[in-house]
C-alpha cells in the first residue's frame, strides 16, 4: 500500500471518528501528494512521497516556531498536533550513530583519513545521496563538521 493510499485510509478513519484536526491535517497531506502525482502524470515513488511528507513536517515546524515566537497558544497547539500526525507517515530517521557510520564509509571510500574544510564539498556530495530522506540535512552537516575537527 502506497503512502497516498495509507493517508487516504487514515483520513476516512478520522472522519468516522469525527477527529476534525486529524482529518484536516490528512486532507492537506493528501492534496499535496495528489497534486505532485498529477504534475508528474504518474504515481509517486516511495521516495517522492517521503520527500513531500518531510516537507510538510518542516512547514509545520516552521509554523510552530513562528507561533511560539508570537505567543499564539492556539496556533502552537494546532501545529504540534499537525506535526504529530504527519510524523506517523514519515520515514524512520537515522540517528547520529547510523549517520556517523555512513560518514566513515564515505571517508574510507574516498580515501580521506583526516578530512579538512576543503574536503567537505566532496564528502557531502558523496554522502547526501546515501542519507537523503532518511536523515536531517542539518544534523548530517553538523556531524561532518565534527569529523573534520
Amino acid at each position: 500500500m502506497s503512502k497516498t493510499q495509507e493517508v487516504q485510509k487514515e483520513m476516512v478513519e478520522a472522519m468516522k471518528a469525527k477527529d476534525a484536526q486529524r482529518k484536516e491535517t490528512l486532507t492537506l497531506l493528501l492534496s499535496a501528494l495528489k497534486a505532485k502525482a498529477k504534475d508528474k502524470r504518474e504515481d509517486l515513488t516511495e521516495e517522492e512521497e517521503n520527500t513531500i511528507i518531510l516537507k510538510e513536517i518542516k512547514q509545520a515546524e516552521e509554523s510552530l516556531a513562528g507561533a511560539e515566537k508570537a505567543g499564539r497558544e492556539d496556533l502552537v497547539e494546532m501545529n504540534r498536533s499537525r506535526k504529530k500526525v504527519l510524523s506517523e507517515f514519515a520515514p524512520k530517521q537515522m540517528d547520529e550513530a547510523e549517520i556517523m557510520a555512513i560518514i566513515k564509509e564515505v571517508l574510507q571510500k574516498l580515501g580521506i583519513e583526516k578530512p579538512t574544510a576543503q574536503d567537505k564539498g566532496t564528502i557531502m556530495k558523496n554522502l547526501m545521496p546515501l542519507v537523503k530522506g532518511k536523515a536531517d540535512g542539518g544534523l548530517v552537516n553538523r556531524l561532518v563538521g565534527e569529523v573534520m575537527k
